[in-house]
């Protein structure tokens, strides 16, 4: 299985906590879609042959500033170069604010069966504060929209661990989400990221992020009300109705191939079952135009990755998401962990934090807290 992610780099406002690549002007948007139509050709060389893709993503930025004919002549595009498969999840990225219900039902015609809503917050105060251009009534409108247009697969974004953000203001979130029957909830806690407006506030103590032990507690309820209105936590963020997981998502967390196209987009690719490459883009829509125009790949780095790292990243993605798989280890790396950790591996589950079964080990929604420091263990 094989992916491809578009970067589309272009916002009407940029979040204040927003570390991914993306400009307001929008002056340059014809330049760039003609020069990512020209990157997608000439990498086809390269992949044409490749294995069928199953799923397409366009993030951003914005993506759904698109025109719905400008999402019909890329993945026309994508079609005549690539093997795309039948039953491709394709998903666009979406803001309320930027689509309406006949613009979304233009995007469905165009080839898109999966939205991605940037809602948030259902608190119009929150959404001021996170510099969002969207109200409280538009996010619901959004949703609803979505369904009317004719998708069948909508998720809802939604940011948790505000400053000053109560466990009550935090559940009436998830209750009007649920309310609106999304197929799928990602709920992510906001992070202050270097060299955004957000850790700007901060370092001005403008802003004083939630304290751990409280994002912790809102962390811990978000698994909780979701669980109990039957969303499945698939991964550390994301939370599906069965059959709703995101394929695309699932494909990064598997060490699926994936091929990515824009400014700042990142591909990976394996040469064999234990080694691989990654390269990325230029983190400029001017040097990306640039480089297209020249006739030339646009990417400034890259790196192999070894049997190690790749055994390190198995391990990482795969507590992260469904867990573990043994047998895959066993047979790729040669590392027995039930043997070579067994203790560690016995302490975890007798503390609640594991479930150890089927040749499978995963995280309990007290180890997802902790996520990163299991990893960190069983890589040593």
């Amino acid at each position: 299985m094989a992916s491809i992610y578009l970067h589309i780099p272009f916002c009407e406002r940029k979040c204040i906590y927003c570390d991914f690549y993306s400009i307001e002007n929008m002056s340059s948007m014809d330049q760039f879609l003609a020069s990512l139509k020209k990157e997608i050709v000439m990498r086809a060389g390269e992949f044409s042959d490749a294995e069928p893709v199953k799923t397409i993503f366009f993030g951003g930025g914005t993506p759904s500033l698109l025109s719905p004919n400008e999402f019909d002549e890329i993945l026309s595009l994508l079609h005549r170069h690539y093997t795309i498969d039948s039953g491709a999840e394709i998903t666009c990225e979406t803001n309320p604010g930027t689509v309406e219900q006949q613009k979304l039902k233009d995007f469905r015609s165009a080839g898109l069966n999966r939205v991605s809503i940037g809602i948030q917050s259902f608190h119009d105060d929150d959404l001021e504060f996170l510099s969002r251009i969207h109200s409280a009534v538009e996010a619901e409108r959004a949703i609803t929209n979505a369904y009317r247009a004719g998708f069948d697969n909508v998720n809802c974004d939604l940011i948790f661990a505000l400053p000053k953000q109560t466990p009550e203001r935090w559940k009436e979130n998830i209750r009007r989400a649920v309310g609106l029957q999304p197929t799928h909830i990602s709920a992510y806690a906001l992070i202050v990221e270097d060299q955004t407006p957000l850790a700007v506030m901060v370092k001005d103590k403008l802003v004083n992020p939630l304290p751990d032990n409280e994002d912790a507690e809102l962390y811990q309820l978000t698994i909780d009300l979701l669980t109990e209105n039957g969303y499945g936590q698939y991964e550390v963020s994301n939370f599906a109705r069965p059959g709703f997981e995101c394929r695309h998502n699932i494909a990064y967390w598997n060490h699926s191939n994936y091929i990515s196209f824009g400014p700042s987009a990142h591909s990976f690719w394996k040469d064999s079952p234990v080694t691989g490459k990654r390269w990325w883009n230029v983190r400029s829509v001017q040097s990306y135009c640039g480089d297209i125009d020249a006739g030339k790949f646009p990417v400034v780095g890259g790196e192999q990755i070894d049997r190690q790292k790749m055994y390190n990243e198995e391990i990482f993605l795969g507590l992260r998401s469904t867990g573990i798989d043994l047998r895959k280890i066993r047979s790729l790396f040669g590392k027995d962990l039930s043997v070579q950790f067994h203790g560690l591996l016995r302490n975890l589950h007798e503390t609640n934090m594991i479930v150890q079964e089927n040749e499978m080990i995963s995280l309990t929604s007290k180890g997802y807290m902790i996520c990163d420091e299991i990893a960190e263990k069983l890589v040593e």
